[in-house]
């Protein structure tokens, strides 16, 4: 058996942006509101808890028990609405690291997660969760020490109420997660780059095309997201090797998305549009080994 403690994997549990949208048209690429598990070196991260947390949920029920990290970018609808669905969470022996920047308000991750799960809301409260779960308020700019070389960094972006993006890296290895950001006009934002600098994979909200943005008639300026355009000028000018469309709009159907992962594949080897259930492995960056060479590769003969 590969040991998973040498592995990094990026998982996709939910890629759409603003509201989930089931239906015919979004079977491709995924109707789930944003969610993201990155394994690395036996470490569970999870990136927001949108509707896409639940389906993570119900996939974790036959490992537990279960531990793992859930980093939040905000707490806007999209980004939080799964979580009281999130199954493992309300079973005794298992434990989340819970961590979140304080909002502009003042509220911690934790107030506003239990403030969702509040009459006339929601029917139980976040107390009635049976794990053990440990809040934390991000120190936003300060890296985060998990164990086994994974450090966890994070910078403030560019969106309506605020929000975080993040960085995973192990090892010489990196993931970016950078959703729910607006482009500047006259510059490339500086957090983002720094955050997506020589990335493996590059997880980018793109939720809307340069005519969409700019259109006349129903700009989208302002709205607090950027376009593939954009993603794509950001990941030639931080040397990304794999660039990932994320937060898809709910009114882009899968039509409509092969077109523009068509371009996308055109304008930037390597790119790509995020998919629900699609995981990306990065390779692991030391050689296996010797004795676990020969478990997987046994000498023939």
């Amino acid at each position: 058996m590969v040991n998973m403690r040498n592995q990094f994997t990026v998982n996709f549990w939910g890629v759409r942006g603003s509201i989930a949208s089931p239906g015919l048209h979004t079977v491709k690429y995924g109707g789930n509101t944003p969610c993201v598990e990155m394994c690395v070196a036996g470490h569970r991260l999870i990136f927001d808890g949108g509707t896409g947390i639940r389906v993570l949920g119900q996939s974790l029920l036959a490992q537990m028990p279960v531990k793992g990290h859930i980093f939040f970018t905000h707490s806007h609808w999209d980004h939080i609405q799964g979580f009281p669905f999130f199954t493992p969470a309300f079973v005794p022996g298992n434990h989340f690291q819970i961590y979140g920047a304080i909002a502009p308000n003042g509220a911690t991750i934790e107030q506003r997660l239990n403030d969702q799960m509040l009459h006339p809301n929601f029917p139980v409260p976040l107390q009635i969760m049976g794990a053990k779960l440990e809040f934390h308020s991000l120190k936003v700019g300060k890296p985060i020490d998990l164990g086994n070389d994974v450090v966890v960094e994070s910078a403030m972006l560019n969106h309506p109420g605020e929000a975080v993006g993040y960085r995973v890296n192990w090892r010489g290895y990196s993931a970016a997660y950078v959703t729910d950001t607006e482009h500047f006009p006259d510059h490339m934002d500086e957090n983002v780059l720094y955050l997506a600098r020589n990335a493996d994979v590059f997880i980018y909200d793109a939720a809307y095309t340069d005519e969409e943005y700019h259109s006349e008639r129903s700009s989208k300026k302002g709205w607090g997201h950027s376009t593939w355009q954009e993603a794509v000028k950001l990941a030639k000018a931080a040397n990304v090797k794999t660039l990932v469309i994320f937060h898809h709009d709910p009114l882009h159907d899968d039509d409509f998305l092969d077109r523009v992962g068509e371009q996308v594949a055109a304008a930037f080897p390597g790119g790509m549009m995020a998919r629900e259930g699609h995981s990306i492995h990065i390779e692991p960056p030391l050689p296996l080994p010797e004795t676990l060479r020969k478990e997987i590769f046994p000498v023939k003969g």
